[in-house]
């Protein structure tokens, strides 16, 4: 949104458009408001997700899959921190109050954790379908995934792409105001660059490799399933892998569009026109805003539709409603009663069918 404060086009200026050249302040205000809300609820979903690791690790070793959530959540606690900045920044017209250190601070910040969430989002797919794929093949073949290895690749890959952030923000004085954004020192082509690197870096090729991933696996259930239990879990998976893909794509598309738009723009391929111009003055925000509640919407697609954690959520709850007294004496004895009938039932395929139902 602060990057493209500097557009402009040699065939069309903004006094050639008859429009208020701060957009409307109820969009603003309202967009600041939706900011603020997608904070509190990122804090909270994500500092969630932290309790349930912790309560998970005291069990069992932490797989692969539960080491990409806990990042991803790192990096979407980091992203929402930046929210409140940029909600003043927004309630003000995009002027900037907060100086130069601090822009390229949050600017870089924020930045980072979006390359660093999309990136831990397409290793999770890989990591999903390779896990699924592995353990219904020859097990003898299956190798150890230095994962701690993959992580810190993906935090430096993140860091690296984040990098021209952190060199070019800087705050500038455009009509009076004081904005932050990028200021590359050849204009419209390097920005151009910029935008159109990150659209393929952090949308394209991720989209790419989460959807072929899901198709893959998708496939490799439905070839694999034979029974009843089985198909019940295909749907399960069919259904949670939409969810996934779909929201990635709304969440995203939209305003790697509009960017796309503004690359084509700064190279002179389509003209800087009054469409153009109300599209990035009332419709960009809000794509923005769409963008910015993938963040917490990630703890509940990836941590809260999983069986084991929604237990722990049910578990947490019961502690916090219910008296330490009676009721957690009655809630130990019916799960040491459950253990036992699970135990002594005779009948392996019913008792399966109990714990997954519970």
């Amino acid at each position: 949104k602060t990057q493209t404060n500097s557009s402009s086009s040699p065939a069309l200026s903004l006094d050639d458009i008859d429009v208020s050249a701060d957009g409307s302040p109820t969009l603003r205000i309202l967009i600041s408001i939706v900011y603020s809300v997608v904070c509190a609820a990122g804090l909270v979903g994500n500092l969630l997700v932290f309790f349930l690791m912790k309560v998970r690790r005291g069990r069992k070793k932490r797989s692969s899959i539960n080491l990409f959530i806990l990042n991803l959540a790192v990096t979407d606690f980091q992203f929402v921190l930046t929210l409140p900045f940029w909600a003043v920044d927004t309630a003000l017209d995009f002027s900037w109050p907060f100086g130069n250190e601090m822009c390229k601070i949050i600017l870089s910040v924020t930045v980072m954790n979006m390359y660093a969430s999309v990136f831990f989002l397409t290793a999770m797919s890989v990591t999903r379908y390779w896990s699924v794929a592995s353990a219904l093949k020859d097990r003898t073949r299956r190798r150890v995934c230095p994962v701690r290895w993959v992580i810190a690749g993906l935090w430096v890959s993140a860091t690296v792409a984040s990098l021209p952030t952190a060199i070019f923000s800087t705050v500038k004085n455009v009509a009076g105001e004081r904005l932050c954004l990028l200021g590359f020192p050849d204009g419209q082509s390097w920005l151009a660059l910029y935008h159109l690197q990150k659209i393929l870096v952090a949308f394209v090729f991720p989209m790419l490799i989460v959807t072929v991933c899901y198709l893959l696996l998708l496939r490799f259930v439905r070839l694999r399933s034979m029974n009843n239990n089985q198909v019940k879990r295909r749907s399960r998976v069919t259904r949670s892998v939409t969810i996934v893909v779909l929201s990635f794509f709304i969440c995203w598309m939209p305003n790697h569009a509009i960017t796309f738009w503004g690359v084509l723009v700064k190279f002179n391929v389509v003209n800087w026109d009054k469409t153009y111009y109300m599209v990035h003055t009332y419709v960009h925000p809000v794509t923005v805003c769409l963008a910015h509640t993938n963040s917490c919407l990630n703890p509940v697609l990836y941590c809260l539709m999983r069986r084991e954690f929604r237990k722990k959520m049910k578990d947490l709850f019961w502690r916090i409603s219910s008296p330490t007294g009676t009721n957690t004496c009655h809630l130990r004895a019916l799960r040491q009663i459950h253990r036992c009938s699970c135990k002594n039932s005779k009948a392996p395929d019913r008792s399966s069918q109990l714990y997954v139902a519970c």
